[in-house]
C-alpha cells in the first residue's frame, strides 16, 4: 500500500513538470517576436531620422532660394524704376531739342573758334546722345538679367517644392508604418507579460500541489505508522486485560496537518518605458506663451513667402521665429531644429510650438493653431488635425 502511494505521488509530480516547459516556450517565442518587431521599429526610426535630415537640408535650400528671389524682385523693381527715369529724361531732352529746332546743338557747333574746336564740340554733342543711349541700354540689360535670374530661381524653387512634397509623402508612409509597428510591439509586450504571469501562476500552483501531495504522503505515512502502533498496543492491551481484569486502552488519533494556502499571482505592470512624452513645464509661466500667441496673431493675413521674416511675407518657421523673437526668446530659424529644441510637452498651452514633419505653427488652445500654411496662402488659424505631431516649449 505504501509503495503504491509513493508511485502515485511520483507520477503526479512528473506530469506537472511536463507542463512548465510549454509555458516557457510560449514566453520565449513571444519575447523573440517582440525583439524582432522592436528591431523593425528601430530600423524605421533610423530611416525616418535620415529622411528628416534630408528634409531639413531641403528646407534650408528653400529658405535660401526664397530669400534670393525676394532680393531679385527688389533689384528688379529698382532697375525698372531707373530705366523708367532714364527714359523720361531722354524724352525731355529730345522734346527740348525738337522744340528749339535743335538750335542748341547748332549754336554749339557755330560757336566753334576753329576747326579743331568744331570737331571737339561735334564730338561732345554726339557723346551726349551716345551716353543717353548707353545708359538706357544698360538699364534694359540689367533689368533683363535680373528678370532671368528671378525666373531661374523660381524654377529652382518649384523643383525644391516638388522634392519636398515627395519627401513629405515618404515621411507620412514611414510614420504610419512606424506607428503600426509600435502598436505591434505594445501588443506583443502585453501578451508577453500575460504569458509570464500565467507561467508564474502555473509554477506557484505546481509548488502548492507538490506541497499538498507531500503533506498527504506524510499524513498517510503517519496513519500507517499509527495503525501499526495501535495494533501492537491493542495486542498488548488484550494481554494486559487478561492479566489486569479487562482494562481497556483507547489509542489517540493524530491531528491532520493544514494544507498550505496557494500564493496569490503577482500583478503584472505593462512596460511603458518607451513613452517619450513629457508634461514637465520646467517652471515656465503661461503669460509668456500668451505673448508669443499675440505676436503670431499680428501676422494674420500675411502671405506665405519662402524665407520670409517680415510683414510682407513669412514661411512657417519664419512666423514661429518672429513670434518668439518679439518676446525676446531665442529660437532657431529652421522648422526641424525648432521641432527638436526647447522642451517636450504633452499638455500643450497657448504659445507652444506645434510640430510636424517639415511644418510648425503656434498653438492657440482648443485644438487650434496659427500657422503659415504653404505658398499661395496666408497666415491663418487652423485645427491641429495631423495624426503625427508633437509640441515643444521655449518659454
Amino acid at each position: 500500500m505504501r509503495k503504491f502511494k509513493h508511485v502515485f505521488v511520483a507520477s503526479i509530480l512528473a506530469s506537472s513538470m511536463v507542463v512548465t516547459p510549454v509555458f516557457a516556450d510560449d514566453v520565449s517565442n513571444l519575447q523573440n517576436s517582440k525583439n524582432a518587431a522592436q528591431s523593425e521599429v528601430n530600423s524605421l526610426q533610423s530611416e525616418l531620422q535620415t529622411l528628416i535630415e534630408k528634409m531639413s537640408k531641403l528646407e534650408d535650400e528653400l529658405v535660401s532660394t526664397g530669400q534670393q528671389i525676394t532680393q531679385a524682385q527688389d533689384d528688379l523693381t529698382v532697375a525698372e524704376e531707373k530705366e523708367h527715369q532714364q527714359y523720361e529724361d531722354m524724352k525731355k531732352r529730345i522734346k527740348y531739342m525738337y522744340e528749339e529746332g535743335n538750335s542748341t546743338a547748332i549754336e554749339t557747333l557755330i560757336s566753334a573758334e576753329n576747326f579743331s574746336d568744331l570737331l571737339n564740340k561735334a564730338e561732345y554733342v554726339q557723346n551726349v546722345h551716345s551716353y543717353d543711349r548707353k545708359q538706357l541700354q544698360e538699364y534694359i540689360d540689367t533689368k533683363q538679367q535680373i528678370a532671368d535670374l528671378k525666373a531661374q530661381l523660381e524654377e529652382d524653387q518649384a523643383n525644391l517644392e516638388s522634392m519636398q512634397s515627395d519627401y513629405e509623402a515618404e515621411q507620412t508612409t514611414l510614420s504610419n508604418t512606424l506607428e503600426s509597428k509600435k502598436e505591434e510591439v505594445a501588443d506583443l509586450d502585453e501578451q508577453l507579460q500575460a504569458a509570464v504571469a500565467a507561467a508564474e501562476a502555473k509554477r506557484q500552483a505546481e509548488e502548492a500541489a507538490k506541497a499538498a501531495k507531500a503533506a498527504e504522503s506524510t499524513k498517510s505515512n503517519s496513519t500507517v505508522a499509527s495503525t501499526s502502533n495501535s495494533g501492537s498496543q491493542t495486542a498488548n492491551n488484550t494481554t494486559n486485560n487478561d492479566s489486569n481484569n479487562n482494562t481497556t486502552v483507547t489509542p489517540s488519533t493524530p491531528s491532520t496537518p493544514s494544507t498550505p494556502s496557494t500564493p496569490s499571482t503577482p500583478a503584472v505592470t505593462p512596460d511603458t518605458s518607451n513613452n517619450n512624452s513629457s508634461s514637465d513645464n520646467g517652471g515656465s509661466t503661461y503669460g509668456n506663451g500668451s505673448a508669443i500667441l499675440s505676436a503670431a496673431a499680428a501676422y494674420l493675413g500675411v502671405p506665405y513667402v519662402w524665407g520670409g521674416t517680415s510683414g510682407s511675407g513669412v514661411d512657417c518657421s519664419g512666423l514661429v521665429y518672429l513670434a518668439h523673437q518679439a518676446c525676446g526668446i531665442p529660437i532657431t530659424r529652421n522648422s526641424y531644429s525648432q521641432g527638436s529644441g526647447g522642451q517636450a510637452v504633452s499638455d500643450p498651452q497657448p504659445g507652444d510650438v506645434v510640430c510636424y514633419g517639415g511644418h510648425v505653427g503656434i498653438y492657440a488652445g482648443g485644438g487650434q493653431m496659427i500657422h503659415a500654411p504653404q505658398p499661395g496662402e496666408v497666415v491663418c488659424y487652423t485645427s491641429v488635425n495631423y495624426a503625427y505631431h508633437w509640441y515643444r516649449r521655449y518659454w
